[in-house]
């Protein structure tokens, strides 16, 4: 099913006004920046008139109120301060509102949305005349949208046709008058004015010469071209100008802006438009080639200067021709792709491994040197495939933390703190699915930064702080992983009243030795907080568990560290994409394991004498000590041992650990597969795969094993392992 062209219009206001935001939080600092200024009333002007070309009246309507006020900024009548741009963002957000409405086959918003869109009314109106009635009269003066809907402006709003003869016309047997009066059955003359301006004194008048100009005003039904040729005879003897009605700008605005995208020239788009005819075109070339260097260079402005053409209609044509070279350079670039489209394409693609695996095991199975040949070149061609494929969904994280200027700025004003956003590693890049997701948990932590974390002005000048708090997002890419960071420089994380609280609910027990680490993690449990009141952001003890959960959903976790009186900083790790991984196969009993191969170090022979461990162990690994976990043990595998055991050794983050296996069955594309309800629940399983063989593997939670091997290792544990391991791998 195609796309409707109001979804097509509701998709570049929503771009439009995300860019109208992001300028209108720079400008505020930046308040005489001119591009800013400008990007800002383009970003109105074009919701304004593409919403006039599908008739949504109060899109149209509201906007171009907007629109006079942000002109009386480009002029610098009106300059720009806090208030100002807080009343625009209030406005940004109506306009979204009005054109959610509009594209929804809504005839009118719902009363809270024209409540709103008064009160937004009457304080734009303040800024350009102080008084709202000469506002709203001066708003309508200058739009000819609402000129058309003034019966009393529509009915006096005539053609207009300048004609002026040359002297020989008579000498050519033509009678000026002939023409009025074939105009007479195109329409109504409803005022003829002879001009005298050229006529000279008595004594130098010739009868055989003409002096005369006629200014007229008609009504007619009949169209540009039309007129025109009632003169075509006379063309060439006469200077004839004709200006089409006001009321005829809308129809040729829809006109312009349903021609192809295709770049032409701004006399083209008039022409093909009816606004203007071949004849003015080749003579507004003309005189354009004969006075390049005059003030006419520019045709839009001659044509304008001429009366050919109203100033409202050449600039329209300039925004579609602007348009129109914008999106030409942009599709050069990019192209716009359905997401469903891109998933299937996904989807498709990890087909094609799994098949490939299958075709490549085969080939193996029957030792054809020209077969095997054949599907390693495939193997090389599909995983080149699976890479661009992958690549497709790549976006970079920065838009998502952009849209956080504004949630920072709202909140910092509400809460009465001065607070700024700092944003660093803006071009990573990740899975679009989990940028989609990682938005709420994101929004969370901030909120909870600011709320929490960041302390009053007096507060901070207290501690001898700047009086500015500073909340940053940083994103990077990181053992396979995509790290991002919520951090700030507030008060940090109290311990102890995270154990008290912690005690009080049940969650620990008096006396139990934690680490800090730990400590912090209890934030994240169900219920918890130490918020001394609830405020309309946070302290009601959800909201920190619904982020652990939500990122554990896309096989990444999270953790967090402070220093009290300096701050904290939480850290989600999370996976690059959730669709195709290079994985490392491994064998335990009958079972098959995939470990994401990004975070295997390496894979070493377990020791005999460290082979009596158990399920979870220690080795001396060249001097460092490497936790190990069976995962035998861990899964529950009754089969025998095997006569040898290897370990590969992984690590998540700063953490490294190492799983004991049977066997070390090599790399493979792996196809992530959801995991079923019955194994949702099995700790250290994030998916599962299909092999060439066409059985199930089990892809490894690494995070959730790693923090299981490496929790049971403390300080003491540590030194005890280290003294007991007499032999040091290599």
């Amino acid at each position: 099913m195609s796309e409707r062209p109001q979804d097509m219009f509701r998709e570049e206001a929503s771009e439009l006004l995300q860019g109208m935001e992001d300028a209108l939080l720079e400008i505020e600092n930046t308040p005489d920046d001119p591009d800013l200024i400008n990007a800002i009333f383009r970003a109105a002007h074009t919701i304004k008139g593409t919403g006039g070309v599908f008739g949504y009246d109060h899109v149209q309507a509201f906007t171009h109120v907007a629109e006079n006020v942000l002109d009386k900024v480009r002029d610098g009548d009106i300059s720009v301060d806090s208030n100002l741009v807080a009343l625009l963002l209030k406005c940004r957000d109506h306009i979204e509102q009005l054109v959610e409405s509009a594209v929804n086959d809504e005839e009118k918003p719902v009363d809270d949305v024209m409540v709103n869109d008064a009160e937004l009314l009457n304080g734009l109106r303040l800024y350009l005349e102080g008084d709202s009635t000469a506002s709203s009269e001066l708003s309508i003066a200058d739009d000819p949208v609402e000129q058309l809907n003034s019966a009393r402006y529509v009915e006096a709003d005539n053609w207009h046709i300048s004609l002026r003869f040359d002297a020989e016309v008579l000498q050519n047997g033509m009678d000026p008058l002939s023409f009025l009066r074939y105009l007479k059955k195109l329409g109504t003359l409803v005022s003829v004015s002879t001009l005298y301006d050229a006529l000279p004194d008595m004594v130098d008048l010739d009868p055989e010469l003409c002096y005369l100009g006629f200014e007229l005003d008609m009504q007619t039904d009949a169209d540009k071209e039309q007129i025109e040729q009632v003169f075509e005879f006379v063309a060439e003897l006469a200077q004839i100008h004709i200006l089409p009605p006001r009321a005829n700008i809308l129809r040729y605005a829809e006109m312009i802006n349903s021609l192809p995208d295709d770049e032409q020239r701004i006399g083209e788009i008039l022409l093909a438009s009816g606004a203007l005819t071949q004849r003015e075109l080749n003579e507004a070339l003309a005189n354009q080639n004969a006075d390049a260097d005059s003030q006419k260079s520019l045709l839009g402005d001659a044509l304008i200067e001429d009366n050919v053409v109203h100033k409202e209609i050449v600039d329209v044509a300039l925004e579609k021709q602007s348009k129109a070279k914008a999106r030409k350079a942009s599709e050069s670039r990019s192209l716009r792709v359905d997401a469903d489209k891109l998933d299937k394409l996904i989807n498709l693609v990890g087909e094609l491994v799994i098949s490939g695996a299958t075709t490549n095991l085969q080939a193996q199975r029957l030792n054809d040197e020209q077969l095997l040949e054949s599907t390693a070149q495939m193997s090389h061609l599909v995983e080149e495939i699976r890479d661009n494929a992958l690549t497709l969904r790549m976006v970079q994280i920065g838009e998502t933390f952009n849209r956080f200027q504004r949630v920072v700025r709202d909140v910092s004003k509400e809460l009465g703190k001065n607070i700024k956003l700092e944003i660093s590693g803006a071009d990573t890049e990740l899975d679009k699915t989990v940028v989609e997701k990682i938005g709420d948990p994101l929004m969370h932590l901030v909120r909870n930064s600011m709320d929490h974390g960041i302390e009053s002005a007096a507060e901070r000048l207290a501690a001898g702080k700047p009086e500015q708090g500073v909340l940053r997002l940083n994103a990077f890419h990181d053992s396979g992983s995509i790290v991002i960071e919520v951090s700030d420089d507030g008060k940090g994380l109290s311990k102890e009243r995270i154990l008290a609280k912690a005690m009080e609910k049940g969650l620990i027990e008096s006396g139990q030795n934690l680490t800090d680490k730990e400590i912090y993690r209890l934030i994240f449990e169900a219920g918890f907080s130490t918020a001394e009141q609830v405020t309309s952001l946070s302290g009601r003890g959800v909201g920190m568990d619904v982020v652990r959960r939500n990122i554990e959903a896309l096989r990444g976790a999270v953790d967090v560290d402070s220093t009290p009186g300096k701050g904290s900083t939480v850290s989600i790790r999370l996976p690059l994409t959730l669709a195709i991984i290079d994985g490392f196969l491994v064998g335990v009993g009958d079972a098959s394991y995939v470990i994401p191969l990004d975070m295997v170090i390496e894979c070493i022979e377990l020791d005999d004498e460290d082979r009596q461990g158990g399920d979870l162990g220690y080795i001396n690994l060249r001097g460092e000590i490497l936790p190990y976990l069976r995962l035998r043990d861990a899964f529950n595998e009754n089969h025998d041992y095997p006569a040898r055991e290897s370990i590969v050794v992984v690590q998540y983050g700063s953490q490294r650990a190492g799983f004991v296996v049977d066997e070390l069955l090599g790399e493979l594309q792996t196809v992530i597969k959801p995991i079923g309800k019955i194994l949702q629940g099995v700790k250290g399983i994030s998916g599962a795969t299909i092999l060439g063989t066409g059985d199930v593997a089990v892809i490894l939670d690494v995070y959730n094993l790693v923090q299981r091997t490496t929790a049971v290792m403390g300080d003491v544990g540590k030194q005890a392992a280290l003294k007991d391991a007499s032999v040091t791998l290599h």
